[in-house]
């Protein structure tokens, strides 16, 4: 079999698996064009001047099997002031989903079941352009109409088939806790390389910065490892919150897809959850010494959490490394707890520390630093090299002790994790942290047996 052969076998035994049954899109196309028709109604009803669009991968036929999501905006006047969009917004959706509930994006819409499939019903703002829009969620209709005019059903199994592959290797959605590739920016990348198997090609040999621009707008420059120029929006990157280890990662499985096509990239086995005793076992075979920073996870939701984790862990571990305990990687995750995790070369550090003053020839600052330091417990101050030097008692002998102090509140925390931490939080050291294994084994597993 060539590999071409192979590649063929394998996508095609993963589009007997995505791909929707007629039945299956019949249900899903019906559930959608009565709760259009409902929240017509629902319009109608208040008086205004608003329509209901179906939008996302239910209304470009990029949704894939097993999928129950549906979204439904429903557009109101653009000079409709922001407090009434919310009022009507919320009314729609109550009349629509009566067993529905309330959730808050940019502002509040309603989420409820209907029919069996998950549905979102969200106010927005019909603008004449996705270039005036008053909320983040008013451009979203511009997509579906883009893409609606150039997907066909060759090009919308494609596009199913590249997002099972990024679902497969871990980098799909544009959550900041995945930083991923969202639907919106597979359509538009399957559109502009022509196919699955050309963006797959294309990925593999990607050089960072990697640009796109499919309508030719070519004048925002941005930052970022991959720039899609959005095609409604030019002043937009479509790939703005995609990390750069998303990147590679896509990289070298794009890689691996062609030197060895096969279905199991696109459904992996997820990792056996970690037992204590095998979290004590990979601890004493590293020799490492990892610490734990565990507290009640703040109640915020995930795209707020997980940059605050982030930034948090940054925090602790630059002091860490700072402080000379040598940080050889670190991770956080979080459910009911957040953890904030950082495996350790250096266990304990001796009584003193080196601390170097200024050059001895700089007169008012070094007088300053042998004044302080002169008659004290430190040892010096002496001259090394051109230098004032001084070795004095360490703060924190070890990382677990600087944790557990007040100085963990001088490092860069997120705002609610900082909050979370003052009110309460453990220390976990070495072995103990298999303690973590009963709510975060797969977490575990995750880190102890790292992949791409």
């Amino acid at each position: 079999m060539t590999d071409d052969d192979a590649f063929r076998a394998a996508t095609r035994a993963v589009r007997e698996e995505i791909d929707p049954a007629p039945e299956e899109r019949e249900r899903l196309s019906a559930a959608a064009a009565e709760l259009v028709d409902r929240c017509e109604a629902a319009v109608a009803d208040i008086g205004v001047d608003a329509d209901a669009l179906l939008v996302g991968s239910t209304a470009r036929g990029t949704w894939i099997s097993g999928d129950r999501d549906i979204d439904v905006f429903v557009r109101f006047p653009p000079d409709l002031d922001r407090e009434r969009l919310e009022a009507y917004g919320l009314r729609v959706g109550d009349e629509v989903l009566p067993e529905g509930g309330e959730e808050y994006a940019e502002h509040p819409y309603v989420t409820g079941e209907f029919r069996g499939f998950d549905v979102d019903l969200v106010p927005c703002y019909d603008v004449a352009s996705a270039t005036e829009i008053q909320s983040a969620v008013d451009r979203t209709p511009f997509h579906t109409e883009y893409l609606r005019e150039r997907l066909d059903e060759a090009s919308a199994a494609d596009v199913r088939l590249a997002k099972q592959f990024l679902k497969g290797v871990g980098a799909y959605g544009s959550d900041l806790r995945t930083q991923g590739f969202s639907g919106y920016l597979v359509e538009l990348l399957v559109l502009a390389y022509g196919g699955f198997r050309p963006f797959v090609e294309a990925a593999a040999d990607w050089h960072p910065p990697v640009r796109l621009d499919p309508e030719d707008h070519g004048t925002a420059t941005f930052d970022d490892p991959l720039v899609v120029i959005d095609p409604t929006d030019p002043g937009r990157n479509v790939a703005a919150v995609l990390s750069r280890a998303n990147v590679a990662r896509v990289q070298h499985y794009a890689r691996e897809l062609l030197d060895d096509p096969r279905a199991d990239l696109f459904f992996p086995d997820p990792p056996e959850p970690l037992s204590a005793d095998a979290v004590r076992g990979h601890v004493e075979r590293r020799g490492t010494t990892p610490v734990a920073v565990r507290f009640d996870a703040p109640d915020v939701v995930e795209d707020q959490l997980y940059p605050q984790l982030r930034k948090s862990l940054s925090g602790v571990t630059d002091e860490l490394d700072r402080r000379g305990f040598d940080v050889l990687r670190a991770t956080a995750f979080a459910d009911d707890d957040a953890v904030l995790l950082a495996e350790l070369a250096v266990a304990e550090l001796p009584a003193v520390e080196r601390h170097e003053g200024p050059p001895v020839h700089v007169r008012e600052h070094a007088a300053g630093f042998y004044g302080k330091y002169d008659g004290g417990d430190a040892y010096g101050p002496f001259v090394d090299g051109d230098r004032y030097v001084v070795e004095r008692e360490r703060d924190h002998r070890s990382a677990a002790g600087f944790l557990r102090s007040d100085a963990l509140f001088d490092v860069a925390l997120g705002a609610t994790v900082e909050e979370a931490l003052r009110a309460e939080y453990d220390v976990l050291v070495g072995g103990d942290v298999a303690e973590l294994a009963e709510a975060f084994g797969r977490e575990l597993a995750r880190y102890f047996s790292p992949r791409p």
